[in-house]
């Protein structure tokens, strides 16, 4: 049972979760294409803009030039690794992360599938220096993988205890 969810199995959990990502994603980044020209910045903090900016390529836009088709299949076999591990995987906080990774994944999935780039919005900035633009699905994968491999570290510190 994963803590905090009473008697829901891990499965309904996970795809809860995963749902969340999937849909909030789709449902912000249509709202961008639809009312933010691209390339166009709303200043929104003065740390913070939205902005409407595709990426062809992988994470801040690197390998652009390998093809949609790359990424597709990339995204495709990251799907199905991450349902065989979780299968496998016990029960933890780690189930939740990987939760995360599969609904930022399945959310940059369906635009590369639909549109053939993936529809980034999110700009954080200091001063003159941006970040490169993002989206919920890759805040989603980004603490996904922050919460599995903290999962992880403190399992192995604590089995290294036991003995």
């Amino acid at each position: 049972m994963l803590p905090g969810v009473g008697g829901l199995k891990k499965t309904v959990v996970v795809t809860i979760i995963a749902s969340l990502v999937i849909i909030s994603d789709y449902i912000t980044k249509q709202a961008i294409v639809q009312k933010v020209s691209l390339y166009e910045r709303i200043s929104v903090l003065p740390f913070l803009n939205i902005v409407h900016v595709e990426n062809k390529g992988a994470a801040f836009g690197m390998f652009a030039g390998l093809g949609n088709h790359l990424f597709i299949g990339i995204g495709v076999l990251a799907l199905l690794f991450i349902v065989f591990y979780l299968v496998k995987a016990p029960v933890g906080m780690e189930t939740y992360g990987m939760a995360l990774v599969f609904g930022g994944a399945a959310g940059n999935l369906i635009d590369r599938l639909t549109i053939g780039k993936v529809i980034d919005f999110i700009d954080i900035y200091i001063n003159d220096w941006h970040w490169p633009a993002f989206n919920i699905a890759d805040s989603a994968l980004t603490v996904g993988i922050s919460i599995f491999i903290i999962a992880n570290v403190m399992a192995a510190q604590h089995q290294k205890e036991k003995t």
